[in-house]
């Protein structure tokens, strides 16, 4: 017989029914409970920060010990990207000291100079570092890398490296692992609409083989052109009955379904979703860029200020479950990579400083424990320079922040800094140790995904005798 799952719903249900009327005092209760708090028990979401083109993890959490660092300056010396972490660790201008809940001996660590705010967040324990993170079809050796055995396609080619980040697939797959997650979670939604959310255009990791990803702006939802941008006045609602139309013709009527659909969804959105700043969700104050010392908007918290006023309507929407995709550009740092890259950790710090804190009280509710916002990226980069900056790699260090997030620690062998050793396929570049399947893997069980469903969204997941990292709780 098959055993059915046994939800909070089922519980309270048995509960009601089994007390009678001695169940009143406990109804009550529940009635009493703020619909702020019931809500916020009862949502999680998903939020992917992809970094593009290629994030250079050496240069953004660093080991600190003698060893280590020494191996780091020498080989980046020769084009001043070390310079930037020279000051005594802990010092002005220089790596900011970490210490991980459990030690790796013999090891210390640091982050960047600009990421001031993660090192805080990381401080309070709700944020974690998994290290060497990268595309892989299993468990891979540097002899079967050498051998070009069982290897993803199209290693360091940006395009399909994004893809295969996104649903573990080569560039062209139609559907991410996001996205898959939606097409098991959306019954939790009253509607489905808004369960896979892109604030960054079209992104393959939302798209699922169900559900369709809906794209916004900064400003909200995408209006349908000429229906809103323009005032018609009376014309207006001809016009929409003209674009929404039944029809015998089976292209005219999939057009008109889909401009009702979107037209729907537009008026769905715009009223759910809270305002940007006074009475809705804060606009993110400008970040100082370290490279011209002026304040400027961070498009990435503007990002996240949109997924925010998503996340705050959820009651509206009848979202419970639901994954967004926000990105960051300018990460294949070829070029120019010292001053550049600092730019991009300041933005990366301020736009998770800033979402962590309106997180903590987003329109009255702490929505902490219920999102949790991940990096992602096309790779890392090597650790011996160009001359002016890094070239592509393979395995990356990302971050994973939320309440839920077994924090202030780092997951997974912190690699070694140097070359010719047995993750070293070349520059430096690592050789990942742990794989995309597993890191999704790990936050897919938190969101809710049963056994049976993290396999069908990672088939491959099998191969890996470690399917949950253990960094979340």
């Amino acid at each position: 017989m098959k055993r059915e799952e046994f939800t909070r719903r089922r519980f309270l249900g048995a509960m009601l029914s089994a007390a009678g009327s001695s169940a009143a005092p406990f109804a009550m209760n529940l009635a009493a409970m703020s619909p702020a708090m019931a809500a916020a028990s009862d949502y999680k979401a998903l939020v992917c920060v992809f970094l593009h083109g290629g994030n250079d993890h050496f240069n953004t959490v660093l080991a600190t010990d003698s060893t280590s660092w020494s191996a780091y300056n020498k080989l980046r010396q020769t084009s001043d990207l070390g310079s930037i972490h020279l000051a005594s660790v802990g010092q002005s201008g220089g790596v900011l000291p970490i210490s991980p809940a459990t030690p790796q001996a013999g090891r210390s660590f640091g982050l960047h100079p600009q990421l001031g705010g993660m090192k805080d967040i990381f401080d309070t324990g709700r944020l974690a570092i998994v290290a060497n993170v990268g595309t892989l079809l299993a468990p891979t050796t540097l002899a079967q890398y050498k051998a070009g055995s069982n290897l993803p396609p199209k290693l360091f080619s940006h395009n399909d490296q994004q893809s295969m980040w996104q649903s573990c697939q080569p560039e062209g797959a139609s559907y991410g692992w996001g996205g898959r997650m939606g097409d098991h979670l959306a019954s939790f939604n009253s509607q489905n609409t808004f369960t896979c959310v892109s604030a960054a255009g079209n992104a393959v990791f939302v798209s699922g083989k169900q559900i369709r990803q809906y794209q916004i702006s900064n400003q909200g939802a995408v209006p349908v052109n000429l229906i809103d941008t323009y005032n018609f006045g009376t014309w207006q609602n001809p016009l929409r009955a003209i674009i929404t139309a039944s029809s015998g013709n089976m292209f005219a009527q999939e057009y008109a379904n889909v401009m009702k659909r979107s037209l729907d969804s537009q008026s769905t959105l715009t009223s759910g979703m809270a305002a940007s700043g006074s009475g809705g969700v804060p606009v993110p104050p400008m970040f100082v860029n370290p490279k011209s010392g002026k304040a400027e908007v961070n498009p990435l918290a503007v990002q996240l200020q949109t997924v925010a006023r998503v996340i705050a309507g959820r009651s509206t929407l009848g979202s419970k479950r639901q994954v967004f995709f926000v990105s960051i550009g300018g990460f294949d740092t070829h070029d120019g990579q010292r001053a550049n890259h600092a730019v991009l950790m300041a933005k990366l710090s301020h736009a998770f400083s800033w979402f962590d804190s309106v997180l903590g009280n987003l329109m009255g509710t702490d929505m902490r424990n219920a999102v949790t916002t991940f990096t992602a990226s096309d790779f890392g980069r090597t650790l011996t320079s160009n001359g002016d900056g890094t070239d592509h790699g393979w395995g990356s260090h990302h971050f994973v922040m939320g309440g839920a997030v077994r924090g202030r620690n780092i997951y997974g062998s912190f690699p070694i800094i140097g070359l010719n050793h047995s993750q070293d396929v070349g520059q430096g570049a690592l050789l990942p140790s742990i794989s995309v399947e597993q890191y999704g893997a790990t936050l897919g069980t938190w969101f809710g995904l049963n056994a049976s469903q993290l396999t069908d969204v990672f088939p491959t997941l099998y191969r890996y005798s470690n399917q949950n990292l253990g960094f979340m709780a």
